[in-house]
C-alpha cells in the first residue's frame, strides 16, 4: 500500500470462525484439535460513587455481596453455552473468581481452567461480567451511573495458538 491511503479492497478482511462461506453462523467443528490444558483470565472494574465500605458492610439477610459475586461469577462460567450462542458446553475444571476494593469501586478477575479442545477465554469473560454485574446491582440504588469497565481477557494459554499475555498498559481493570 502507498501513502495514499487503502480502499476497502486493499484491506484483508479475517474469516470469522464462526461463519461460514455462506454466510450462516455455526458452531465450529473442534474435533480434530489436541486436547490441551487451557486456561483464561479476564478481568474488569465496576466503578462506582457509592460508599463501598459501607454497601458492603450492609449485609441484607446475612449475604456476603462478595461471596455472591463470586459464586454468580463461578456458576456463569458454567453456563456459558447457554448464555452465548455457538459456544461449546465444556466441563470446566476449574473457575475462581476474586473481587477486590479498589479505588472508585470493585474489581473481578476471572480464572477457569479446562482440558479440552477449545478455549475458556468466554467462559471466563462471563464469569467476570456476571460477578460484576451483581456488584452493579448493589451499588445500583446508590450511585445509578455505577457501571462494568475495561471487561478483557488477560492471558489465555493451551491450545495452538498457546501463551497469550495482555500488555500491563492494557485496559483499565485494577491489577491483582
Amino acid at each position: 500500500m502507498s501513502g495514499k491511503g487503502c480502499t476497502p479492497e486493499d484491506v484483508p478482511v479475517p474469516r470469522l470462525t464462526h461463519i461460514d462461506e455462506h454466510g450462516n453462523a455455526h458452531m465450529v467443528d473442534v474435533t480434530a484439535k489436541e486436547v490441551t490444558r487451557r486456561v483464561a483470565e479476564a478481568r474488569c472494574t465496576v466503578l462506582t460513587s457509592a460508599d463501598v465500605p459501607a454497601v458492603l458492610a450492609n449485609r441484607p439477610g446475612g449475604h456476603d455481596l462478595v461471596e455472591m459475586a463470586r459464586s454468580a461469577g463461578v456458576q456463569a462460567a458454567k453456563l456459558t453455552s447457554t448464555l452465548i450462542p455457538l459456544c461449546h458446553p465444556l466441563l470446566i475444571d476449574e473457575s475462581v473468581v476474586d473481587v477486590a476494593v479498589v479505588n472508585g469501586g470493585m474489581a473481578v478477575r476471572a480464572v477457569t481452567t479446562v482440558a479440552g479442545r477449545t478455549g475458556v477465554e468466554i467462559e471466563a469473560l462471563t464469569a467476570c461480567a456476571v460477578a460484576g454485574l451483581v456488584l452493579v446491582q448493589a451499588f445500583f440504588d446508590h450511585d445509578p451511573s455505577t457501571s462494568i469497565e475495561g471487561l478483557t481477557v488477560w492471558h489465555k494459554s493451551g491450545g495452538r495458538t498457546g501463551t497469550w499475555e495482555r500488555g500491563r498498559n492494557g485496559g483499565r481493570s485494577a491489577e491483582f
